[in-house]
């Protein structure tokens, strides 16, 4: 079995350009990462305390929630 190997020089600054739009990728991805967990914890904080406790969760659950990350 043979194998054909090519490789393609990288235009001057596409590698630099690369990088940061997977940056920007990457900080979009933890914005919205951020913001559901923020929704997510102020939906839970408006549930009373026996709705908590029928889907198995505390109130110190929800502040949990997001710092095992």
């Amino acid at each position: 079995m043979s194998m054909i190997h090519t490789v393609r020089p990288a235009i001057a600054g596409e590698a630099a350009s690369t990088r940061a739009i997977l940056n920007v990728l990457r900080m979009w991805d933890a914005i919205v990462e951020w913001n559901d967990l923020r929704v997510t914890r102020k939906c839970l904080g408006q549930l009373s305390d026996s709705e908590l406790d029928d889907i198995g969760l505390s109130r110190s659950d929800i502040v949990r929630l997001g710092r095992a990350r």
